[in-house]
């Protein structure tokens, strides 16, 4: 039976692409998405601390509408889980908490604490997710960072307004599809057969043989992944095609959806995994929007005194 449990796992790291023919995405959706480039001296990029004293900066998590300072407990990135609250502007405000202001390692502690912090206030919040390590020096330049990408930040949040993240990565057994191809296409078959019984030179044969199931393999993968796409476009409002990671995997998406349609989306997925019995459905969720939001901080180190 197709895996098609919806679960939460961090998010994994991004592979070369594979050197086996991939199906070709089709046309990608309108995404309700809106760079945000926030151009301001007062931002400065993260750096080791100069001494064994740590300098207190701030670590920031997301970007959300909220007209009142809020606090979220313990939660934060650490040793001991750091306590998280907002900096504000307007009815806009980063989601932090303190930290010394260096280079944080992408660790599974460090990467599982920031996602565990987006994923506890989008629970109550439309959430722009600012990428892993982002540390600021002092409040005051959260603030200005707000204010220099105020009108950005607004039109991000309007689109994703009630709006989650759902993964789904489909796998399959490329030899048993092989096997499958072979046994369906008599082309293929009898290559296959002149090559096992060695007669004569089966160079052209090998050659022919190989061509036959790559164009194969590839048009099966692309019947696949353009009907799974159009089969969940009805319950999402726009979808992402990834690089596939791996050999066996053949569609790596991502989708958004409104929160209403949450629950007639994860029966659309179970549906589809019922259907393709030869096929592994991995489904993940609900997610911040990472896939949906672009946001570009153009970042000048201040000068030094001297």
């Amino acid at each position: 039976m197709p895996t098609t449990q919806k679960r939460r796992t961090s998010k994994p790291a991004k592979a070369p692409r594979a050197k086996t023919p991939r199906a070709k995405a089709p046309a990608r959706r309108a995404q309700p998405t809106a760079k945000v480039t926030a151009p301001t001296k007062a931002v400065r990029p993260a750096a080791p601390a100069a001494s064994t004293a740590p300098h207190r900066g701030k670590y920031v998590y997301c970007i959300i509408r909220a007209g009142q300072p809020l606090k979220f407990g313990p939660i934060g990135i650490g040793t001991e889980p750091a306590d998280v609250q907002t900096v504000g502007h307007k009815e806009i405000a980063a989601v932090v908490s303190n930290t010394p202001v260096e280079v944080f390692d992408a660790t599974r502690e460090n990467v599982l604490a920031h996602e565990r912090v987006n994923e506890t206030v989008m629970r109550g919040h439309t959430v722009i997710p600012m990428s892993f390590g982002t540390v600021f020096k002092t409040e005051g330049d959260i603030i200005e960072l707000l204010k220099a990408a105020y009108d950005a930040f607004v039109d991000v949040l309007n689109k994703m307004d009630g709006k989650l993240e759902f993964g789904l990565k489909v796998l399959w057994d490329r030899d048993a599809v092989i096997r499958e191809i072979e046994s369906e296409d008599d082309d293929i078959a009898r290559l296959k057969d002149e090559i096992s019984s060695q007669k004569g030179s089966t160079y052209f044969a090998r050659m022919q043989y190989g061509r036959l199931v790559d164009a194969a393999v590839e048009t099966r993968t692309e019947r696949y992944v353009a009907e799974i796409f159009e089969k969940l476009r009805p319950v999402s409002v726009a979808s992402r095609a990834n690089k596939p990671i791996g050999d066996k995997m053949i569609m790596n998406a991502a989708f958004l959806v409104a929160r209403e349609k949450e629950q007639e989306f994860d029966q659309r997925v179970k549906e589809i995994g019922a259907r393709y019995e030869n096929l592994t459905f991995k489904y993940t969720g609900p997610w911040p929007p990472y896939n949906f939001v672009n946001i570009r901080l153009k970042l000048e180190r201040a000068k030094e005194a001297p």
